[in-house]
């Protein structure tokens, strides 16, 4: 049997393949289809120091290839989370990470505070939600106040930190290297680009925010694409994710340079995406006859 075991700042993880935030909630919905001791880790939802109930609907629709959403992270708290949620994802042998939303640095720094005692593996940083002090730009969207967060999340931190990059940029690896500089110990790349479609016989936006992230396998190319430039760019970790919905999606993204994989949009199609994955890369590397899945890790340059 080849060697599936990956690491991240420290963290070994049994197998490369995550859910990626938003897409599986903690874990309670998909349990009845999904063996979460199969995965190499559960990523949660995004979690803000207070409730938010996110935006008007409708905040969901399909496009050719992927979808549209935006639901403009609602989600319970902290309090809530770390009362419900996590003893939850804790019954199951899989690592623990939990996604960190927020609208100002304080935001998040008292969610990131508040995590430190609690059994979690890693912390993942969603830095594209709008800096309400800097009128309303992503964090993730400029290099400077992309570094200054993750120095101060790192101030706060007790375990390893990864930033999740924003692909709606002009140069992803300018980003990629202010959060090295900041001291992320991973990143993870792709989040959503920003997209919009209209409903031509109701006249009208199909969202009722106008925009929405789009995700799925139409996105993939540039996802794959954004992970080989910053996997050249630093030398952090990566966890790779946009469209990945077979194991050979997912290998595409290793090979890129990902160490990791998270798997989003292919859960609503398809809620046994993620174990299929797993199942699917073991069978690649033994067909392959590769003992390690660390020998593909950026292999093709």
């Amino acid at each position: 049997m080849s060697q599936t075991k990956v690491t991240l700042a420290g963290v070994e993880l049994k197998n490369p393949v995550m859910t990626a935030s938003g897409t599986f909630g903690s874990g309670m919905e998909y349990g009845e289809f999904v063996d979460l001791n199969k995965l190499g880790a559960v990523v949660t939802k995004g979690v803000a120091n207070v409730p938010w109930p996110g935006n008007p609907t409708p905040r969901v629709t399909e496009t050719t290839g992927g979808m549209l959403n935006a639901i403009g992270l609602q989600n319970p708290g902290i309090d809530v989370f770390c009362e419900r949620d996590l003893p939850f994802l804790q019954k199951y042998d899989t690592k623990i990470i939990v996604n960190v939303c927020g609208k100002s640095t304080e935001d998040y720094c008292s969610v990131v505070e508040r995590l430190a005692g609690e059994k979690v593996d890693l912390l993942e940083i969603n830095v594209s939600c709008p800096n309400v002090k800097e009128g309303g730009i992503a964090f993730g969207q400029d290099p400077k106040a992309l570094e200054a967060i993750t120095k101060e999340v790192k101030k706060y931190a007790a375990q390893p930190i990864i930033m999740k990059l924003s692909p709606n940029v002009t140069d992803i690896t300018e980003m990629a290297k202010a959060a090295e500089a900041g001291g992320a110990d991973v990143l993870s790349l792709i989040n959503t680009l920003t997209g919009m479609k209209i409903d031509i016989n109701r006249r009208t936006f199909a969202l009722a925010n106008k925009t929405g992230g789009m995700s799925g396998p139409a996105v993939k190319p540039i996802a794959v694409r954004m992970v080989y430039q910053v996997a050249n760019a630093v030398s952090l970790p990566i966890i790779g994710m946009g469209g990945i919905a077979t194991a050979e999606d997912a290998l595409e993204f290793i090979m890129a340079g990902a160490t990791a994989v998270s798997v989003g949009t292919a859960n609503f199609f398809n809620p046994c995406a993620t174990e299929e994955i797993v199942r699917g890369i073991e069978a690649y590397l033994d067909r392959s006859h590769v003992s390690d899945i660390n020998e593909l890790i950026g292999c093709v340059k």
